[in-house]
């Protein structure tokens, strides 16, 4: 496979996925089904704060996640906030194509490795201040959540509460950033759409996000699959990720150009 489409591939597909999906039955988990109209307009305060509060433990302590959009792409990854630290394999498939990602982002610093690309049992490390605002290769510096949760669910006016452990309502994903797999150029396609994109989320027994579903929409009148992601594994003991001084290489002058930097 050529360099330069392994590279297209690379940025045309950044999602995320990973653990054990959650029992179709666990109250806590919002089904795949996701409604396509948009959810109820009577916003209600407390469950606006509550889902906000659930959700700010994902930048208190660490967790796994598993964020998926049908069987084409997949990322698990184990993220410590407090840490600063953070690692995760993206996983995408095409018609006749495969492959996985690993990346790993230790502070300031994001290191890949793509097959095809990078040179094997090496890390290529990325300068992400020479890539465009909104560039997203599951993990960014100043961002562990891959889906940027915390800035996402602010995007949301009409929060309400479905269940004990159950919320529903719209985002505004115009005033989103940093969502892997949905960039601007994606959220421009959208159209009026991107302005009111309706989402499921649920809480686990302690109180915490443990599932979270977006229904994108169409795009050229193609539904696409959901966008789901799994919080699990609380307080998760996240191993020491940063590569060894001999393993790290810079990334190429291609690399950057491909995804739209210079």
């Amino acid at each position: 496979m050529r360099t330069r489409s392994v590279l297209a591939l690379l940025a045309a597909t950044a999602l995320v996925a990973g653990c054990d999906p959650a029992s179709p039955t666990d109250p806590g988990t919002p089904s795949s089904s996701t409604p396509t109209g948009s959810a109820s307009t009577a916003a209600d305060p407390a469950a606006a704060q509550a889902l906000g509060q659930a959700t700010a433990a994902l930048g208190n302590t660490s967790f796994k996640v598993t964020m998926t959009s049908g069987p084409g792409f997949k990322l698990t990854g184990q993220m410590d906030a407090p840490g600063g630290k953070a690692s995760a394999e993206m996983k995408a498939t095409g018609s006749n194509t495969e492959i996985t990602v690993q990346t790993r982002l230790i502070g300031q610093d994001l290191y890949v490795q793509v097959p095809g690309v990078t040179k094997a049992g090496t890390w290529t490390r990325i300068d992400m201040s020479r890539l465009p605002e909104g560039a997203n290769l599951g993990l960014k510096p100043g961002q562990i959540d891959p889906a940027n949760t915390a800035q996402l669910l602010s995007s949301t006016t009409d929060v309400t509460q479905s269940s004990p452990r159950e919320f529903k309502g719209t985002l505004d994903l115009t005033k989103a950033s940093g969502l892997a797999g949905v960039d601007q150029l994606t959220i421009q396609k959208y159209g009026s759409t991107a302005q009111k994109v309706p989402f499921t989320a649920g809480l686990d027994e302690q109180g915490r996000l443990s599932a979270l579903t977006i229904q994108l929409p169409a795009v050229n009148g193609q539904q696409v699959e959901p966008l789901e992601v799994l919080y699990t594994d609380y307080g998760v003991t996240v191993p020491e990720l940063k590569p060894a001084a001999a393993e790290v290489v810079e990334a190429p002058a291609d690399l950057y150009s491909t995804l739209g930097g210079k």
